[in-house]
């Protein structure tokens, strides 16, 4: 990896949130060869979202316990890869940390994200219609909203909205993401989702995209490979469920063993099943997101199944690398973490895409460790 850049700990003053960050963030947008001007002007979104939490010094705690990355940064990075095509940057932060509390949290978030809808003449009419089921007097929950941005050039991002399905309790979770769906017009999405052990996210896709999303995120807890492959229940057809079952196994590191016995333990797995008509009632998106971090030592573990899942599918694997370097300073082989999660997404009409998330470790490294064997079982 490379040496110590300006905005690394290691640099001889005491950097802040927002001056961390966004170094990382410069450096990530001339990786996916974003031109200088459009780099500054994402990271001053990201500093105006941040709010008065980007001036934090790091030697100082988090502003919140974020549950956005293991060490409660706010803010996390993404690539997302096709072949034969520079990755797409992807920036997603929590406009809220620093509150008190979900309710102030939430309010914070959304002030921000109409701010950034009035910025770029993006309509907020279906976040609006969601607000009192999200956004109660009360909120509960680890978070409220999250904010994504696919940063574009010229300037412009794509942006996303994730919500708490646990606002009003967690027991209402489901009957919550229900009546999301029901308001946006697809009163039988529910009814064809596949089982699940809880409903981490909803997210909204605001604004200028081909075909706007709802997104019904899902937790999987001790999934197999052939459990993972029977996920996918997209319209026409489950589509990818073969490709699904086999990046599992890679991204998981259960090898090519039975498909009923290999599972990944923990309950961090998730999918997410994307909808846009109406007519079938069925997704016509599906993304399945392996924790990589928590079966691995340490991160260049991690590093080589993004490889071997990037190569299968005929991508190059040197923007990766380089994202890696732009981020921090430090060998793989000296934490785990840094990879968090990869994930495949399906997409009728589209050829699939695979998205490697990367933290930003502004506060802490994971040390290595030996062994995950706890991780990773045989089911007999």
């Amino acid at each position: 990896m490379t040496a110590a850049r300006p905005g690394d700990r290691s640099g001889s003053s005491t950097p802040t949130l927002g001056g961390f960050t966004t170094g990382q963030l410069v450096r990530l947008c001339d990786v996916v060869g974003l031109e200088p001007a459009d780099a500054e002007i994402y990271a001053r979104v990201l500093i105006e979202a941040l709010g008065p939490s980007a001036e934090r010094p790091l030697d100082r705690p988090p502003p919140s316990e974020s549950l956005l990355s293991d060490d409660h940064t706010p803010v996390e990075f993404s690539l997302s890869f096709l072949p034969d095509a520079v990755p797409t940057l992807r920036l997603l932060l929590e406009p809220g940390c620093g509150a008190h509390g979900p309710t102030q949290s939430g309010r914070t978030g959304l002030r921000v994200v109409r701010e950034m809808a009035q910025r770029w003449d993006i309509a907020t009419g279906q976040l609006d219609e969601l607000e009192d089921l999200f956004f109660p007097a009360s909120a509960e929950g680890p978070f409220a909203l999250w904010c994504a941005l696919e940063l574009r050039p010229g300037g412009v991002p794509r942006v996303k909205v994730y919500l708490n399905p646990a606002a009003s309790g967690q027991e209402h979770s489901a009957g919550t993401v229900r009546e999301a769906m029901r308001r946006l017009g697809h009163p039988r999405a529910f009814a064809s989702l596949p089982e699940a052990d809880g409903y981490p996210y909803f997210a909204l896709d605001l604004g200028d995209w081909d075909t706007p999303r709802a997104k019904v995120y899902l937790r999987h807890d001790d999934l197999s490979a052939a459990e993972a492959g029977r996920l996918p229940r997209t319209s026409p057809g489950h589509v990818g469920c073969a490709e699904t079952e086999e990046f599992f196994r890679t991204a998981a590191g259960l090898g090519a063993g039975p498909g009923e016995n290999a599972v990944l333990g923990g309950g961090r797995t998730q999918s997410c099943h994307a909808f846009t008509e109406t007519a079938s009632g069925l997704a016509s998106g599906f993304t399945l997101y392996v924790p990589v971090r928590d079966s691995v030592g340490h991160d260049g573990e991690a590093l080589a199944r993004a490889e071997a899942v990037l190569e299968r599918r005929g991508v190059d694997t040197a923007p990766l690398l380089r994202s890696l370097e732009a981020v921090t300073s430090r060998l793989p082989q000296d934490g785990v973490g840094l990879i968090a999660y990869l994930s495949l997404t399906h997409h009728r009409g589209r050829p699939p895409r695979v998205n490697a998330y990367i933290s930003s470790e502004a506060y802490a490294v994971r040390p290595p460790v030996t062994r995950r064997h706890h991780q990773v079982e045989m089911v007999h």
